[in-house]
């Protein structure tokens, strides 16, 4: 086969990822840990990709693991590795593919962080002057809403007692019901907490534009430290609501459907993590 560049073939693969609908921090990441590895080929003399092999990788494992990167971030980087010439091979571009004989690191996943009763009061409390932190909290607390979803809300998707998420990235659009608390919180930021703008957004900055997933992060991060909650990251917001739910005896089916688990798998190693279940199927939505 022709020679094929290392720039060449991450410019083909970047451009598939973005007619996929691939998010640009997926892509950035993607990009960020394949470079490592054309980083670290081209200082052993290696520019073409069909000259890659599995000892290669594994080289390129073992350097990162002697650089102290944990075995979790190793397993990430391989991931995105194994996607990309994956797709090359796919593709024709290359005959054999070099890192399916390359195995993942073993470990461990780190439970998911549940918020106990007194933290998740204290938060609220932290954020009692605040509409907007208030209502970005009561749709993940109690929604189940993810990062991404609550910068992409658009004020046409909220409705009197659900709001609808549209499809992104490889979720599909579902609807999502809103219980009291998150329903009245996001009633209180669009009456007298939302900033005036073009942004047709529910959740803006200041000066209307959209508030994106990071500044969402940030915002939260801040309310963390004011609650003096340690260890504490957004998305255990949403560990909470889902472990609660299904605390609380709603279906399985249904917690995974609301929360948008394209394989109910996901939701059930939920399961572990409950000590207790009541045996109701009512399929109200528990409120925290």
């Amino acid at each position: 086969m022709t020679e094929l560049s290392f720039n060449s073939s991450l410019n083909t693969f970047t451009q598939a990822l973005t007619q996929k609908g691939k998010s640009t921090n997926t892509i950035v990441a993607y990009k960020g840990d394949i470079n490592q590895l054309f980083a670290f080929l081209s200082a052993k003399g290696i520019s073409d990709i069909n000259t890659i092999n599995p000892n290669h990788i594994n080289d390129f494992k073992e350097d990162l693991a002697k650089n102290e990167y944990t075995a979790k971030s190793i397993s990430r980087k391989l991931n995105s590795i194994k996607n990309f010439f994956s797709f090359l091979k796919n593709e024709g571009l290359i005959e054999i593919d070099p890192s399916i004989e390359v195995k993942h690191p073993k470990y461990e996943n780190d439970a998911p962080k549940i918020l106990k009763p007194i933290e998740y009061r204290s938060l609220r409390d932290a954020c009692r002057n605040d509409t907007r932190a208030t209502a970005i909290v009561e749709l993940m607390l109690q929604a189940g809403l993810r990062i991404k979803e609550i910068e992409n809300l658009k004020m046409d998707d909220v409705k009197d007692n659900d709001i609808f998420i549209e499809s992104y990235e490889s979720h599909p659009a579902r609807t999502v019901p809103l219980n009291n608390s998150a329903k009245l919180a996001l009633q209180k930021y669009l009456t007298e907490g939302r900033y005036p703008g073009r942004s047709k957004n529910v959740f803006v900055t200041k000066t209307g534009k959209t508030l994106l997933a990071r500044n969402i992060r940030s915002l939260l991060n801040r309310f963390f430290n004011k609650a003096d909650l340690k260890q504490i990251k957004v998305n255990d917001l949403r560990n909470t609501f889902i472990v609660f739910q299904l605390k609380s005896g709603v279906p399985i089916d249904v917690v995974s459907q609301v929360v948008g688990h394209k394989r109910i798998s996901t939701t059930e190693k939920y399961l572990e993590l409950i000590e207790s279940k009541e045996e109701s199927r009512g399929i109200k939505l528990k409120e925290l």
